[in-house]
């Protein structure tokens, strides 16, 4: 028994936020002083690293588990399921529901069970069911959706994620210009064809659980009990860069695969160099030259909206959505993410 994702969705806000809105923002160090450099400067050198040049904000009056629930629908029609057939809705967001204007993240009831109520499905049979795993969230969601269906103790499955990173970030800090709001859902189902060859997962907690954090704004002057998503960047970029590769090898070793029979690596939108020199060093691990056009990206007008970056891509290139790239049945595909915790995962699949 294997798994094959049968529909997809996402839900891309419409809210615009472009780089230059940022240059009338009051960025301060982590010690509240002033920074040296005007906005202008610290907005194009961001730009230059992360390759962001527009995200998007969800509107004031939808939740994730709104956005959740949209991508959801979607997913389920493409899918062309009846949603009472579900037998889990795995849900990863990484700070529940957060109100616009408001500080106080809601998770009682989780996503997924709000997430259900939202898509009016009655059977209790239907287990859903929150998971916190940062941004790797939704490949790990799709790696248990797998486990119970190879379990026997499900055929269908809904694997969702979805946040609203804006809501919890500090506007006096630089790193607020990379996150985004979205999300992206996915019906898993159990097949005999090939589908999913191979997964890998690992927690870093030793040295690096808290690289990701929440802490207080870099304005001295705001409420120092209030927290917002803070990151130590540069030991996240070298983590990432060591262990993601590995992590993606040990994964590709396990399903069989040679290495240039791979099309497509769906990459966690976190920052576009980050991302380009994950894929060379996993590449270099073959001794292979990087292939042209084999890591799609989202990030330049999407930002990174973590849990929803990576099933919001694929939903984009199975649709056509994304210029020069496309999926061919048969293709081999490496879904692949890094995040809080730090959590790292991989799976290879064929499409």
């Amino acid at each position: 028994m294997n798994i094959r994702i049968t529909g997809s969705g996402s839900y891309i806000p419409d809210a615009i936020e472009k780089n230059e809105d940022f240059h009338q923002h009051d960025f301060l160090n982590t010690d509240g002083s002033e920074i040296e450099h005007p906005n202008e400067v610290i907005v194009e050198k961001f730009e230059a690293i992360t390759g962001i040049v527009e995200r998007r904000y969800a509107d004031s009056h939808l939740t994730s588990s709104d956005l959740g629930a949209l991508a959801a629908q979607k997913a389920i029609d493409d899918a062309n399921i009846d949603p009472e057939e579900l037998d889990y809705i795995i849900v990863a967001h990484n700070f529940g529901d957060v109100i616009a204007n408001t500080i106080q993240s809601d998770i009682l009831p989780c996503l997924a069970s709000r997430i259900k109520h939202s898509l009016r499905i009655q059977n209790p049979k239907c287990v859903a069911y929150d998971i916190l795993f940062g941004c790797p969230g939704w490949v790990e969601g799709v790696i248990q959706a797998q486990a119970f269906i190879k379990a026997g103790m499900a055929k269908k499955c809904l694997v969702i994620g979805t946040e609203t990173l804006s809501r919890v970030v500090d506007k006096h800090d630089r790193d607020s210009m990379i996150y985004s709001d979205g999300a992206g859902a996915t019906v898993v189902e159990a097949t005999e064809e090939e589908g999913m060859l191979a997964h890998e997962s690992a927690s870093f907690t030793y040295d690096e659980a808290y690289y990701l954090f929440f802490g207080k704004s870099n304005n001295p002057n705001l409420d120092k009990d209030t927290r917002y998503i803070k990151m130590h960047g540069r030991k996240i970029y070298e983590f990432a860069l060591n262990n993601v590769p590995l992590a993606m090898k040990a994964c590709l070793d396990k399903s069989g695969i040679g290495i240039k029979e791979v099309k497509k690596i769906l990459i966690h939108q976190a920052n576009e160099k980050m991302d380009e020199q994950i894929i060379k060093r996993f590449y270099r691990l073959y001794k292979t030259p990087t292939p042209e056009g084999i890591m799609p990206m989202s990030i330049h007008k999407l930002g990174n909206s973590s849990v929803a970056t990576v099933p919001t891509l694929f939903d984009l290139i199975k649709n056509n959505k994304l210029e020069n790239h496309k999926l061919n049945k048969g293709d081999v595909i490496i879904f692949a993410s890094v995040g809080a915790g730090m959590h790292i995962n991989a799976i290879v699949y064929k499409y």
